[in-house]
């Protein structure tokens, strides 16, 4: 049974304080309800899945454990302070562990990229492939420092719903060429094509095209680098467990298999949501960690002013996500090389990148990322034996002649059993045990996401800060939003920053000491 902090019966009335309803429990609801928790709101949380984490939980097929959605935890410290602010020490209750390397990127000629954890591994990375480089990418890595420093640890962690917060922020963006894309500013910096992609993939990673998406996101390279690559023992799904115990030792409550049919409204305010089984929840606040998409379109049933049907329409949304989880028997000791994040990188990048966001066109070739968690956590497979996490990017199902799904399935698994086999595991194909694909269609059914997309709204210049769903929504007051398709965006960072943010919108209902 989950400790109830005696905090809640020494300070106030716990049953007279203000309550909160939080809609979907995944890591973005979850934060949001620990920091509301923290300001004394009595905070329920519903979901229509069996267990929390929402793209971030897990499932389990023959001791086989598939962590479904995010599988890198970067910047901890947005953890660390999410559990300070609730009075509890993170470390307690999670175990971090950092990787190094990073992840290694395999290219089609053969010769390989490893991202590491220094300046001195990755100086000698770049001089490896490209010594003429490594003057450009020393600039790579200023540039990458200062649009971090801007665009996390500032214009991510605060508040951009009014117009002013955007004002003021135009020089620097200006100053900083956010207008240049990603992959133009790698190209500005670097002229190995292999070191080009190495340096401007990340946006992939949230859900954007790396040749259109705004250069502020090379700020993933400092926040690597500076603050490393972690693994979850027990996955993504373990910090979800973590956070859904802080939330019930704060008095909150978690209510499962239970869908959020309407956002209700009393005297022009949210006042709580109405399920599908009919069942009322009252509130003084609603927080949608559901797609904003979704929110808008299906669960506020009123006139809206700034985001219409017809706007969240015309958005250009992240690319969807083929996802192949297997298990494979006997296999701990073979591939020696292969680590627990690996990039196969195919034949073409900006034609892919092109065909996937532009064209929306399903091509015969790939790159794709594959975990192995099983190299760090033995729990993740059976004694001797692997998990395997192998993502292929796919055009959503918003564009015209959508992939057939149903039809393609079983086809593009096969070509992507091809790839694996010939470039990472041979043999591997005989020895696969559990086995289960997700398909843009998995993602439309379950997480209710919008053209099946993996990551919501796609993070463009013009629709990012200011430009991307606010945290506290202009169409009906007492009602705010947190997750990928808020502000700041996709990513674990940006979704646990999301509900930092709301916790500097919402007033106190009871401050609640920390321990």
């Amino acid at each position: 049974m989950t400790r109830v902090d005696p905090l809640l019966t020494t300070h106030g009335d716990f049953a007279s304080r203000p309550t909160a309803v939080v809609i979907g429990a995944g890591l973005g609801g979850l934060a949001a309800a620990m920091r509301l928790g923290a300001k004394g709101y009595r905070v329920e949380i519903v979901d229509r899945l069996d267990m929390p984490g929402g793209r971030g939980s897990s499932i389990t097929e023959d001791g086989h454990r598939f962590d479904l959605g995010p599988t890198i935890v970067t910047v901890p410290q947005v953890f660390h302070e999410l559990w300070a602010a609730c009075g509890r020490d993170f470390d307690q209750d999670v175990d971090l562990r950092p990787l190094d390397p990073f992840y290694e990127i395999r290219f089609q000629d053969e010769s390989s990229f490893k991202a590491t954890g220094t300046t001195e591994g990755m100086r000698a990375e770049v001089a490896r492939l490209s010594p003429s480089d490594l003057p450009g990418y020393e600039k790579f890595l200023q540039d990458s420092e200062r649009r971090y420093e801007f665009g996390f640890e500032d214009l991510g962690r605060k508040p951009m719903h009014k117009l002013w917060d955007l004002i003021k922020v135009l020089p620097t963006f200006g100053m900083l060429r956010a207008d240049r894309s990603v992959y133009a500013h790698a190209a500005k910096r670097v002229k190995d094509e292999r070191l080009r992609m190495a340096l401007s993939f990340h946006p992939l990673f949230i859900g954007g095209d790396p040749f259109h998406v705004t250069s502020m996101y090379i700020l993933v390279s400092h926040l690597e680098k500076e603050y490393g690559v972690h693994y979850a023992m027990g996955g993504v799904a373990a910090i979800a467990k973590a956070m859904a115990d802080v939330v019930e030792s704060q008095g909150g409550t978690l209510t499962f298999g239970q869908e959020v049919a309407e956002v209700l409204v009393k005297d022009k305010r949210a006042a709580g949501v109405r399920l599908g089984s009919g069942r009322i929840v009252p509130a003084d606040i609603v927080v949608s960690n559901a797609d904003a998409g979704h929110t808008y379109t299906h669960l506020l049933k009123r006139e809206r002013k700034r985001w219409t049907d017809h706007r969240l329409q015309r958005s250009r949304w992240s690319m969807g996500l083929f996802v192949w989880y297997f298990g494979t028997k006997g296999t701990r000791d073979m591939w020696s090389d292969l680590g627990h994040h690996t990039i196969l990188n195919g034949p073409r990048y900006r034609g892919l990148v092109h065909d996937i966001f532009i064209k929306g066109k399903l091509s015969d070739d790939m790159s794709l990322y594959v975990h192995r968690p099983s190299v760090t956590d033995p729990s993740a497979a059976p004694e001797g034996d692997d998990t395997f996490y192998v993502l292929s990017p796919v055009p959503h199902l918003g564009v015209d002649n959508p992939v057939d799904w149903e039809v393609e399935r079983e086809v593009y698994r096969q070509k992507v059993e091809k790839v694996l086999n010939d470039r990472l595991m041979p043999g591997f194909a005989d020895r696969i045990t559990a086995s289960r694909i997700f398909t843009p269609n998995e993602f439309r059914d379950r997480y209710l996401s919008p053209y099946g997309s993996g990551f919501s709204i796609e993070p463009r210049i013009l629709q990012s800060a200011y430009f991307r769903p606010h945290n506290v929504s202009e169409e009906l007051p007492g009602l705010y939003l947190v997750g990928a398709g808020t502000h700041p965006g996709a990513g674990l960072p940006g979704v646990i920053s999301s509900a930092e943010v709301l916790g500097k919108l919402v007033p106190d209902a009871v401050k609640v000491p920390a321990e």
